[in-house]
């Protein structure tokens, strides 16, 4: 492994060197006491192989709001991945890599006016919609907007329900709103769902898929000749996980209801990119011994409270994705005993609680313990509370990766550090047209994308 001159936080892998080798070399070298993530950049592309290898016909727009970091943001960008957007913030960002706008869709079905504004000014034209409100919204402060219908259809098992707040019900609701839609004049050109995040329910995107058939047949009826479909998300994305079930289910459903090639394809991936490409490592500060009752024994027993120094107001995916996260002694100490063990966040909040009951080996004060699976809903929620830092980013890369990437990417601080979104520039706010942007890969066939066609799985 060799580190690069960029702020000394890109580091190469060779054969011999990974995640782990990467997270012990800074603590034994650089006298780290603060949590830090590292992402492995070579873990997107894969991913993005997997994607097109399992989904050939369905093009990933990345939800951004999953993670909005930038080396995440230009890594797909130069893989030709095109972007779900929920806001004007989000919108610029990803404006701001020279993304298309044609290659954003605006998929928050219930948008403040401004941010309409801000879309139809960036030329941003694809959005989403549920009700009739937006309806009306939407032909007055952006007639020409291309919308997108989203109907309800829930999976039963699925990490984060979106169907309580988002979607229509495909029978009773979505025909009445085209109707609408068609006397307004707006133009509708297909239809979206999202059978909510994380699902476990893969069966659940043949009805999704079946239901928006019957909603393409009854649009023709009324004039419009749709010519979208977007699955949304859903797509699970940590290192046990696959979405090979899912697949299949979705590409025999596209050959039995959208046989169509003409009809595009799209989906909303967030944490299948993301999650497994982050890695969460944190300092042990303090620790607390607690006698009580061992539940299975009913006898006294010592109860280890380890505090670390991250906890649940940065890495969100515990209050916000339901997520339960595993914590990894980066090194254990021979002959250790194991404990009932907390792992307790370093705020003053009694909610820090990273994790309530794990049997661990014991630890001391300065030990590490590592989180993996740490990508998706953390960085881009995190909170400062109580004045204790977001952690920094240490980005790795292959080097086949680093010899295509080095010269794509121009580092910065902002690559590394988690910041809030900069003021919209005006560029964006007050020109009211189409921007330009400097293009820094061809899209498509850019080197990168070619490239993880050859690029080993392993």
């Amino acid at each position: 492994m060799r580190i690069s001159n960029e702020e000394d936080r890109v580091h190469i892998l060779d054969d011999k060197s990974n995640v782990l080798s990467v997270i012990r070399n800074i603590v034994a070298n650089n006298n780290q006491e603060e949590a830090f993530y590292v992402c492995d950049v070579g873990d997107i592309v894969r991913k993005h192989k997997i994607w097109s290898a399992k989904l050939p016909r369905v093009q990933p727009h990345y939800a951004v709001k999953c993670n909005d970091g930038l080396i995440v943001l230009e890594t797909l960008n130069s893989l030709g991945v095109s972007f779900d957007c929920a806001s004007k913030g989000e919108i610029n960002k990803v404006l701001d890599l020279g993304v298309d706008p044609n290659r954003i869709i605006y998929a928050n079905p219930a948008k403040q006016a401004s941010h309409i504004r801000h879309a139809e000014a960036t030329g941003v034209s694809k959005m989403t919609f549920d009700n009739e409100t937006e309806l009306f919204k939407v032909k007055k402060l952006f007639p020409d907007a291309r919308m997108v219908i989203r109907i309800r259809c829930d999976a039963e098992e699925a990490q984060c329900q979106l169907g309580n707040k988002f979607g229509c019900d495909p029978d009773t609701e979505a025909p009445e709103l085209l109707r609408i839609a068609k006397s307004l004049g707006i133009d509708v050109i297909g239809v979206s769902f999202h059978v909510g995040s994380g699902c476990r329910e893969p069966p659940v995107f043949r009805r999704a898929i079946s239901a928006s058939r019957k909603i393409f047949d009854f649009a023709e009826t009324l004039g419009y000749q749709f010519s979208l479909l977007d699955l949304g998300g859903g797509f699970p994305g940590d290192k046990e996980t696959s979405i090979d079930e899912i697949a299949d289910v979705i590409n025999v459903a596209l050959d039995d209801f959208f046989s169509d090639l003409e009809v595009q394809v799209i989906a909303e991936p967030g944490r299948f990119y993301v999650s497994s490409a982050y890695t969460l490592a944190c300092n042990i500060h303090s620790i607390r011994n607690v006698t009580q009752i061992d539940e299975e024994t009913g006898e006294l027993a010592i109860h280890r409270m380890y505090y670390i120094n991250d906890g649940v107001l940065r890495f969100n995916c515990i209050l916000y994705d339901h997520q339960v996260v595993n914590p990894v002694p980066l090194k254990e100490h021979p002959g250790s005993k194991y404990y009932r063990s907390s792992v307790w966040g370093p705020t003053c909040d009694g909610l820090d609680q990273v994790v309530e009951q794990v049997m661990l080996p014991e630890m001391k004060v300065g030990d590490w313990m590592v989180f993996e699976n740490m990508g998706a809903y953390t960085l881009p929620v995190a909170s400062p509370f109580n004045g204790f830092p977001i952690p920094k980013v240490q980005i790795v890369m292959d080097e086949s990766i680093w010899t295509l990437m080095k010269d794509i990417i121009q580092f910065q601080n902002s690559h590394f550090e988690m910041l809030a979104l900069p003021p919209t520039s005006e560029k964006h706010e007050k020109c009211y047209e189409l921007p330009s942007f400097p293009i820094r890969i061809e899209i498509p066939g850019n080197p990168l994308e070619t490239h993880i066609l050859d690029y080993a799985m392993e």
